[in-house]
């Protein structure tokens, strides 16, 4: 479930509960003191939202105990996605490691005073930032809501399969402009990914896109070697997002 709540100056929160019960009381208590509240019953529906930059959290809470993706694996690829504060939630205790992995532990049933002094302490970390790629939306998802209403899915699907084929293909002449400096080439290439990605929402290869284009016209380099590094995994996020939104 996305977003109910309201009061900005308090962090969003995720929470991850598979049962049904305890989420909706619990996200119904932070949304009475002011919170917005996203949900999801297990660990990888929370990784496709967090990939799919539908929700950015200031707090994850997460029950301890997940069928399938768990544990201290889960929390791993939560850290990899930029978050830094994890909260551990569970009728009786969980073992020393994990809870030593999140940033924190209540133990169910707790009042709304335990859950805000708790979330009150929150203050992000300043050793472990959330990177430009665990913040910033792969699809911008009102693009994909017009594409889905517009045409069946296995047409939106072939749209955004054309645009992966066709990065990779750009990459590799990427690659080769930028070893020889050739700033028209990276100019051209660059517009076109700026135009294309741009189209059809595809937002993180289309910055860079624009990135490599403003670079090559200034006549300033430097930075193009890692543009197209981001380009590529800007790349490998948009085949990942097709994957999971799109199974075969």
């Amino acid at each position: 479930m996305l977003g109910i709540g309201a009061k900005q100056e308090l962090p969003t929160i995720l929470l991850i509960d598979d049962d049904l019960v305890s989420r909706e009381v619990i996200a119904t208590v932070l949304t009475l003191h002011g919170h917005l509240v996203h949900t999801a019953e297990e660990g990888n529906e929370a990784l496709q939202i967090l990939e799919a930059g539908a929700v950015t959290p200031g707090v994850v809470l997460l029950d301890a105990q997940l069928p399938g993706l768990s544990g201290t694996e889960l929390i791993a690829k939560l850290r990899g996605l930029g978050q830094d504060e994890i909260v551990l939630i569970s009728g009786t205790t969980p073992d020393e490691d994990l809870i030593a992995a999140a940033d924190g532990f209540l133990l169910k049933p707790f009042g709304p005073e335990d859950l805000q002094k708790l979330l009150g302490q929150h203050k992000p970390k300043i050793d472990q930032p959330a990177t430009p790629e665990a913040e910033e939306v792969v699809i911008n998802p009102e693009t994909l809501a017009q594409f889905r209403q517009m045409m069946p899915e296995s047409t939106v699907r072939e749209i955004y399969a054309a645009v992966v084929i066709d990065l990779r293909k750009r990459l590799a002449v990427l690659q080769t402009a930028i070893a020889a400096g050739n700033r028209d080439e990276i100019r051209r290439v660059g517009h076109a990914i700026k135009g294309g990605c741009g189209m059809a929402g595809a937002v993180q290869a289309a910055r860079l896109g624009a990135t490599l284009e403003a670079e090559a016209e200034s006549d300033q380099l430097d930075n193009c070697a890692d543009a197209l590094q981001e380009l590529y995994s800007a790349t490998e996020r948009l085949e990942r997002m097709l994957e999971r939104e799109f199974p075969a």
